[in-house]
């Protein structure tokens, strides 16, 4: 699978990185805040100009001088990310002048084996363009003035862009991969386990609860197809992290799930099922998701398993299987992407019209609907009308005569019949033409 290729965006802490990678891909892909420091892992960003389509790698503020543990995390995944880029952004802030942070990056940078472009952001007015004059003292050729804020200059800098990645750049590809959203409470294990699949420390992981701010996008192959794993940041309630930056990050989370084809609901294996992982779950099928539950840290302790079973399927209309793993040891991971891409095919497949007649004739056949003012409920045809969701109509003679109970029995029936556990079903009563409604 060739990839995209790709830019790095680098610099110091809080001089626009994130705005600017929304402003060059035509929206709010990055969570951004005037707290430095909010994005810690490189995130991926599809970008398209002029036909061309490359990824840019939004990374962490890069201080050098910074010792701690979570600054190291993130100067180590900037630095992986200018050693995967086949060209590096160097961001500064134009406004605030040289500064030294901005000198130590530059002089590593100068050592790149990729063409550096600095970009001199904040220049908001084209008055303000002598701002970048003493930039040229950093070695690393002629600034580009951009304002990621307001749009200035952002069609220059994209051309430079395309023009520096030459014979890497490639056509847009229009080939859809299969996007799988890796959700869960904070700490369950997420990061963790995206690093497994991936083989490698691709995202920052941490004791500490909340490291993850952004929904990362990495692109792998799984048996020959395209996939796109989303790492998210911890999902807790929103009134939790109302007026805080993880609000924003709340939010991320929350698109990327409504965009994934697949949830892997984490959860970590020492608390079982708890009401909030059922929270989250029902999050993701709220949004048309399909849905798997993943029992994290199976090494460390060990629940019922068969309890939470029986738990989720009681609580959980979808019906969700539940697997068990250990992101740490990679016990049983090998098996969770082929089993979130067996259940994206479930969503998209069709049920033959004879088919499903047969299968609610059988069903009635078993266990009829129960009659209701001496009348009873007739289903007269069913046939499919969509999918991704997966939707069924069904032409009944009354729709007043429909008892949940037994709706929910024939949706059951239908997951158990054709192994849509998990899988988005929504099945419509019609009444027929000329009929009471």
């Amino acid at each position: 699978m060739s990839r995209l290729p790709a830019v790095a965006v680098v610099g110091f802490p809080n001089v626009g990185k994130s705005t600017l990678v929304n402003r060059l891909a035509g929206g709010r892909e990055t969570v951004t805040h005037a707290e430095p420091g909010v994005t810690r892992d490189r995130k991926r960003v599809r970008c398209e100009w002029n036909g061309v389509a490359f990824e840019l790698l939004d990374t962490g503020g890069i201080d050098l001088e910074d010792s701690s543990e979570l600054a190291r995390d993130i100067q180590r995944q900037a630095r992986l990310g200018i050693a995967e880029a086949d060209v590096v952004m160097f961001v500064v802030d134009a406004r605030a002048g040289l500064r030294a942070g901005d000198a130590d990056l530059a002089k590593t940078l100068r050592g790149a084996k990729v063409p550096v472009l600095v970009v001199a952001n904040k220049v908001d007015r084209p008055e303000d363009e002598h701002l970048t004059a003493e930039l040229h003292k950093f070695g690393l050729g002629e600034p580009l003035p951009v304002s990621a804020t307001h749009g200035l200059g952002s069609g220059d800098l994209l051309d430079r862009v395309v023009e520096e990645l030459g014979e890497h750049a490639r056509p847009t590809d229009e080939d859809e991969a299969t996007r799988v959203a890796v959700i869960g409470r904070p700490n369950a294990g997420k990061s963790s386990l995206v690093n497994a699949f991936l083989g490698s420390e691709r995202v920052i992981v941490s004791d500490r609860a909340g490291t993850t701010r952004d929904a990362i996008d990495t692109e792998v192959e799984v048996d020959g197809r395209r996939v796109i794993l989303v790492d998210t940041a911890g999902l807790r309630r929103r009134s939790k992290v109302a007026g805080s930056v993880d609000y924003y990050a709340q939010l991320r989370s929350e698109r990327a799930v409504e965009r994934a084809d697949v949830a892997l609901v984490v959860c970590d294996a020492s608390d079982g099922v708890t009401a909030e992982d059922l929270r989250v779950a029902e999050l993701a099928m709220h949004a048309g998701c399909a849905t798997l539950l993943v029992l994290n840290k199976w090494d460390v302790t060990q629940t019922d398993i068969d309890d939470a079973r029986a738990r989720v399927a009681r609580k959980l209309r979808l019906r969700p299987a539940v697997i068990t793993c250990s992101a740490t040891r990679g016990r049983n991971v090998a098996n969770l992407l082929p089993k979130a891409l067996e259940l994206a095919d479930r969503a998209g497949e069709r049920i033959a019209t004879s088919e499903l007649n047969r299968f609610v004739a059988a069903v009635v056949a078993k266990n009829p609907p129960p009659a209701r003012r001496d009348r009873r409920l007739k289903l007269l045809y069913a046939a499919q009308v969509g999918e991704r969701p997966m939707r069924i109509a069904i032409q009944v003679n009354d729709r007043k005569l429909i008892a949940r109970d037994w709706a929910y029995y024939l949706e059951n029936r239908l997951r158990e019949e054709y192994g849509l556990e998990g899988v988005p079903v929504v099945i419509d009563f019609v009444p027929r033409s000329g009929t009471r409604r």
